[in-house]
């Protein structure tokens, strides 16, 4: 049984999966690599690192979740950021194709309400909370 729900989890997450995909694949086109970490589809350097710069405040971010990829800038940021990124994978089965809307709806929110759109988050608060606010990602 525990297979089925993880099947149905890795589905529910597959419309934000292939948006980590396309944008992974294309890293690697530009010299950026991959490799399965665990859950994780991880893409690293190249053009994955370029893309993540190129996000507001991408300079401060080590890695990204969609779905089950993690695009990260190198191969040490996704080490440092693994546990938070994990949290972020779990959040992607529950939520499957309305965490990146509801995730987006919760910043603004935060933002409207005076508070810090990323860090006050409770998406990122949950992922902080279980890595012990040891990083940024």
């Amino acid at each position: 049984m525990d297979r089925f729900f993880f099947l149905l989890s890795v589905l529910w997450a597959l419309p934000n999966t292939l948006l980590g995909l396309v944008i992974g694949g294309v890293g690697i086109c530009f010299g950026g690599r991959a490799r399965v970490r665990g859950r994780a589809i991880e893409f690293y350097d190249g053009g994955t690192k370029w893309f993540i710069q190129r996000l507001p405040h991408g300079q401060f971010t080590l890695a990204l979740t969609l779905g089950h990829t993690i695009l990260g800038q190198t191969d040490a940021s996704l080490d440092i950021s693994r546990k938070h990124e994990a949290v972020h994978i779990r959040l992607y089965e529950r939520w499957g194709p309305f965490m990146l809307p509801a995730y987006f709806l919760s910043s603004v929110y935060m933002w409207l309400c005076g508070r810090r759109f990323y860090r006050d988050n409770p998406f990122e608060r949950e992922a902080y909370d279980a890595d012990g606010g040891e990083q940024d990602a």
